[in-house]
């Protein structure tokens, strides 16, 4: 019977071709037999530290009006008026609130100072928001989730925003109650749509 001798490249090439639900049972390779491969660093890359912010909130008011004042310019106007970020909106060279409800449109806020872009708008139940404030570093965005569902007469807010630089966690889980959950509360008491 004839012997072959296989070289350390083959049989890392036949081992890398297997299906990947089948191992190899024969004597392992020590690191000064195994060929050059890459060098992983940080495991696999999954993080376990990301900052998150994850916020619920309750509004007197059915959905409609909720998803109307998070996805309309002039509305979202009247409840940035009810923050007490409204220096942002009345200093010089203050860029007037846009806000797309086209997905892929873009929104800015604040007088500019938040600015980004409608990933899904599910009418009266979902936005999804690429996400940024003007202190951020370019190309620094984040991922803003607000899903509504009904509860009893009013309409349960669920937020999640994830990608934000770590060191602006505090600040932007108080901004949030400060800018949009408070004085949205207050704009939806008022009466009218």
């Amino acid at each position: 019977m004839e012997s072959k001798v296989y070289s350390r490249r083959a049989v890392a090439i036949c081992l890398g071709a297997l299906p990947a639900g089948l191992t190899f049972a024969g004597p392992a390779l020590t690191a000064a037999e195994s060929p050059p491969a890459m060098t992983q660093i940080g495991g696999k890359g999954i993080s376990h530290t990301t900052a998150a912010i994850h916020q619920e909130v309750f509004f007197r008011a059915n959905r409609k009006r909720v998803y109307a004042a998070l996805t309309d310019a002039q509305r979202f106007v009247k409840v940035m008026r009810q923050s007490d970020a409204i220096t942002l909106l009345t200093a010089p060279g203050a860029q007037p609130a846009k806000i797309s409800r086209s997905v892929g449109g873009s929104f800015l806020l604040f007088g500019g100072y938040i600015s980004g872009q409608q990933v899904e708008l599910l009418a009266d139940e979902r936005i999804v928001q690429v996400w940024r404030t003007a202190g951020w570093a370019p190309g620094e965005y984040s991922i803003a989730r607000f899903a509504l569902a009904d509860e009893g007469s009013g309409t349960r807010l669920t937020f999640d925003q994830k990608g934000f630089p770590e060191s602006e966690a505090e600040h932007l889980a108080q901004g949030w109650y400060a800018h949009y959950w408070d004085p949205l509360e207050k704009y939806l008491a008022q009466d009218g749509p």
